[in-house]
C-alpha cells in the first residue's frame, strides 16, 4: 500500500540576494545538469510495475528582445548575439533530454524553436503575449511519451475585464492594497523590461494596473504506454515588478482558478482524476505572498501570509519537497535569487523521484553572472522526474 507522506516543505538552503562573483570564465563549455535521485530516507519511492516515469523541465530561456548589452553589461558580447545564443539555447535543451520542456520568454517560436525541436522529436503548443513584447510561453512534449488531448490558454489581461465583479475585486485587492507594494519583494529584482512604457497611466486605476500582457498555457496529456490516466501541465510567466506585488498575487489566484476549471473539464470529459504540474517563472521569491499562496493548501506548512480564499488546487514545490528551494534560479550581479518553480498537486498517485541539479554560488559556471558561455540565459533550468501510479 502506498504511504501518504508529510508535505511539510524542507527549509530553503539559503536566500542570498546578491553574490560577490569571481571573474567570469571564458571557457566555452555548456553546463550539463543531471537529475539527482531523491534520497530514500527523505521520500518513500514509488516501486511498482504499475508505474510510469516522465521528466519535466521549466526554463526561462531569455527572449532575444530583452538581450541588450545595456541590460547585461557583465556578459561577454558574443554570448548575447542571436546566432550564437540561439544555438546555445538549443544545445542546452537537447542536453536536458526530457519529456516535457516548459519554456518562458520564448520568442522566435515559428522561425527557430518550433522546427528545430520538432527535429528532436517534440511537438509543441505556444501562446504569445499581447502588447509590444512578442515573447510567450510554450510546452514542448516528446511525441513518443505523450499525446495532447486538450489545451487552453490564460491571458491575465482578462482580469481587467472582470474587475467590476465583487469576487474579482476581492482577488485584486487581496494581500496588498492597489497602489502599494510587497515589502518582502521591494528592491529584489532588476528586470530586463527596463524602460518599458507599459506603466504609462494611473497605476491606482485597476484597469491600468492589471494590464501587464502576461500569459500562460495549460494542457492535458495522455501518457503513451500508460493510456488510462492523464496529466495536466501548466506553464506561465507572472509579472516582474516587485512594486506591483498585488498584481502578481491576482495573477496567481487567476491561474489556479482557471486551472481548477480546466481540471474539472478534463475530469468530466475523460472520466479521470488527472495529476497536475505547474511550472514557470513566477517572479516571486520563496516565502513571499505569491509563493505562500500557491503552497498554502499544504496544511502542514504555516504560511506567513493569510490567504482567505479557498485554494482551488493545493500545490507543493518539487525542490522544497525534496531538498529545499535552491539558493537561486536567476543569477546576475545585481540580483540573484529563486524565481522559478515546478509545483505539483500531491497525491498518492504522483511523486517526484529525482530533481534537476543546479550550480551553487561557488560554481565556476555562474561566476560573474549570467548569461555567459556556459549558460545562455540569465535563468537556470529546473526540473524533476515524476513517477505516476495507475489509478
Amino acid at each position: 500500500m502506498f504511504r501518504t507522506l508529510s508535505l511539510f516543505p524542507r527549509l530553503p538552503l539559503s536566500f542570498p540576494q546578491r553574490f560577490c562573483f569571481a571573474t567570469m570564465s571564458v571557457e566555452v563549455k555548456p553546463w550539463r545538469p543531471k537529475f539527482i535521485p531523491v534520497e530514500q530516507s527523505q521520500i518513500t519511492s514509488i516501486s511498482s510495475s504499475e508505474a510510469y516515469r516522465f521528466s519535466v523541465v521549466s526554463y526561462n530561456i531569455l527572449a532575444q528582445v530583452f538581450v541588450k548589452s545595456s541590460y547585461f553589461p557583465h556578459s561577454p558580447r558574443p554570448c548575447l548575439r542571436w546566432k550564437a545564443r540561439s544555438e546555445a539555447v538549443l544545445a542546452a535543451l537537447r542536453a536536458l533530454d526530457v519529456d516535457f520542456l516548459c519554456l518562458q520568454e520564448l520568442d522566435e517560436y515559428d522561425s527557430f524553436y518550433k522546427e528545430n525541436l520538432e527535429r528532436q522529436g517534440y511537438s509543441s503548443i505556444y501562446v504569445m503575449r499581447s502588447g509590444q513584447k512578442r515573447d510567450g510561453c510554450g510546452i514542448f512534449y516528446r511525441q513518443t511519451c505523450a499525446e495532447l488531448v486538450l489545451q487552453d490558454n490564460i491571458d491575465y489581461n482578462d482580469l481587467v475585464e472582470s474587475i467590476e465583479s465583487e469576487t474579482n475585486t476581492s482577488v485584486i485587492n487581496s494581500g496588498v492594497p492597489v497602489g502599494g507594494g510587497n515589502a518582502d519583494d521591494e528592491g529584489t529584482q532588476v528586470s530586463k523590461e527596463k524602460g518599458a512604457k507599459e506603466d504609462h497611466g494611473d497605476l491606482n486605476d485597476p484597469h491600468v494596473r492589471l494590464k501587464r500582457d502576461c500569459v500562460g498555457t495549460m494542457a492535458a496529456f495522455r501518457l503513451k504506454n500508460f493510456s488510462q490516466d492523464l496529466i495536466i501541465i501548466a506553464n506561465t510567466h507572472l509579472y516582474w515588478d516587485p512594486k506591483l506585488a498585488d498584481v502578481k498575487l491576482a495573477q496567481a489566484k487567476y491561474l489556479l482558478s482557471r486551472l481548477d476549471q480546466f481540471k474539472a473539464l478534463v475530469s468530466e470529459k475523460f472520466e479521470c482524476m488527472p495529476s497536475v504540474i505547474v511550472t514557470g517563472d513566477f517572479n516571486s521569491t520563496p516565502g513571499d505572498q505569491v509563493y505562500n499562496y500557491l503552497i498554502s493548501g499544504n496544511s502542514s506548512f504555516e504560511s506567513a501570509v493569510e490567504c482567505p480564499d479557498e485554494l482551488p488546487i493545493p500545490l507543493c514545490s518539487v525542490y522544497a519537497y525534496t531538498r529545499g528551494e535552491p539558493p537561486f534560479t536567476n543569477c546576475t550581479p545585481d540580483f540573484t535569487d529563486t524565481l522559478d518553480y515546478v509545483f505539483f498537486s500531491p497525491s498518492g498517485y504522483i511523486k517526484p523521484v529525482s530533481f534537476l541539479e543546479l550550480p551553487g554560488a561557488d560554481c565556476p559556471s555562474v561566476a560573474g553572472g549570467l548569461p555567459n558561455y556556459q549558460h545562455p540565459s540569465d535563468h537556470l533550468p529546473i526540473g524533476a522526474e515524476f513517477q505516476v501510479l495507475k489509478q
